[in-house]
């Protein structure tokens, strides 16, 4: 990147960090009484109600989930990983510098991209851009003896393609799996070719453009990892499909959990302001394509992101409805209890944009639902999880470590039952060795036949 543009930023950054320091409200404190406990509660991790189930991890993490023979694993794996040891403390630690550092540094010289737009059902484009280059290290192969797994990314939810991101699909490159980023409809150089933006949790979009992955790839395993707001359009998916969402496991990072929430108390001003101004800038060059359905004027005289929501999915002109009825069909979490696929979410305690846990993280999903992990750390910020260059963040470490223990698990299980299976036509083979005889196949042995990989990780 240019000399000017890394220092222009640099300023930027200490400008804001200076601003930063007075702050003391919190996502999802609606009141000042509790912000000094809340501030303590930041500081020391953790909190109360994470303590239950808890399983300690190197570097101050800890991970909350719900005993299973799947978690065991997952465990094992953290616990051998190196990203997760405690690093020397540097100029990078700080939760506001982290995030910052994270969105408005320039991304530098990323990836090489091959892009394909994906038309729609009602003639709508997404964008996919598959990651074909480089591979700074030499390529390491993570699935032997099968296909290179695709790597399914998703930005966050105002289209901004972040350092993170684009680091993340370097590491998985060279780590042997085959990256691609989902772009939404308008985002990223996408064009917006139909009057109709995506809603925050609406997965219709995403389905398909899973739907042509698979279509390219079908043999090969499919992970999925989102960053910040763009996981609540993983977790609409996951629920929505249950166990037919093709995906083998999925990670989000710094996910917001708690949505209508998150948006009706409002983030620290300089992060509700610049997501609000990023968001205005983005739709504003199809403002004209949008009057028709959207008061646009209205809309760009938002003031806040939920204002902002609000006006440009609920107000519109040909089918308005109420912020109630707009959750109720984008809540991340509505159908999560149909989710099949193990999820690990990185979490950090003293995220700026998130808040703390107590407010932001709903612990009995992760206390009682056996396909929900959630790693919590004591620093990284929002999505930055930083370490000093040219180190990559710890998150896409750890992300990929957990996918290369899942390959492993299910291999495992697969095998196990394949030997369970040999030994009964074995044996039932002997008894039956006095003359032909017709088996007799009952509809719910299928059944448990095809669903028998949903109970072996579970249990």
């Amino acid at each position: 990147m240019p000399p000017w543009a890394a220092v222009l930023a640099l300023l930027v950054v200490a400008l804001a960090l200076l601003l930063l320091r007075p702050w003391k409200r919190a996502v999802g404190a609606r009141t000042s009484v509790r912000d000094h406990e809340e501030q303590e509660v930041v500081s020391k991790g953790p909190t109360v109600q994470f303590s239950d189930r808890r399983e300690p991890l190197p570097g101050g993490c800890s991970l909350i989930c719900k005993p299973s023979a799947l978690a065991q694993c997952l465990l094992r794996a953290l616990r051998r990983s190196a990203a997760l040891e405690p690093a020397p403390s540097s100029w990078l630690s700080g939760p506001h510098l982290q995030t910052f550092c994270h969105f408005i540094l320039p991304v530098g010289p990323g990836p090489e991209l091959a892009r394909e737009y994906l038309q729609l059902a009602d003639d709508g484009l997404v964008a996919l851009d598959w990651v074909i280059g480089p591979c700074a290290r030499g390529r390491r192969v993570t699935n032997t003896g099968g296909l290179p797994p695709v790597l399914l990314v998703i930005p966050n939810a105002w289209g901004r393609l972040t350092r993170n991101v684009l680091g993340l699909c370097l590491l998985a490159l060279e780590r042997g799996y085959y990256p691609v980023i989902f772009h939404r409809r308008g985002h990223h150089g996408c064009p917006l070719v139909s009057p109709r933006l995506q809603p925050f949790g609406d997965p219709s979009d995403l389905k398909e453009a899973v739907t042509y992955i698979r279509f390219r790839h079908p043999a090969a395993p499919l992970f999925a990892v989102s960053e910040g707001s763009g996981s609540a359009l993983l977790l609409s998916y996951l629920g929505e499909c249950g166990s037919s969402s093709y995906v083998t496991g999925a990670a989000c990072i710094s996910p917001v959990l708690r949505c209508r929430e998150w948006f009706e108390a409002g983030l620290p001003w300089p992060y509700e302001r610049g997501f609000l101004l990023h968001q205005k800038i983005a739709v504003s060059r199809y403002a004209s394509a949008l009057e028709d359905t959207v008061d646009t004027s209205k809309l760009f005289r938002s003031s806040s992101l939920r204002e902002f929501e609000e006006n440009l999915f609920c107000h519109t002109k040909s089918f308005p409805i109420s912020w109630d009825t707009y959750w109720d069909l984008n809540d991340p979490l509505r159908d999560v209890d149909e989710a099949a696929v193990p999820v690990l979410c990185i979490c950090s305690a003293d995220d700026p944009v998130c808040g703390p846990p107590d407010h932001t993280l709903p612990a009995e999903l992760f206390q009682s639902n056996p396909y929900f992990f959630l790693l919590l750390s004591s620093h990284g910020g929002h999505c930055g999880f930083l370490r000093p260059e040219p180190l990559p963040a710890w998150s896409h470490e750890v992300i990929l470590e957990s996918f290369k223990a899942l390959t492993e698990f299910f291999r495992m299980e697969e095998r196990m039952k394949g030997l369970s299976r040999r030994r009964t036509s074995f044996l039932g083979g002997r008894r039956r060795w006095g003359g032909p005889q017709k088996r007799e196949v009952s509809p719910s042995s299928n059944l448990e036949e095809i669903f028998s990989w949903k109970r072996s990780y579970t249990r």
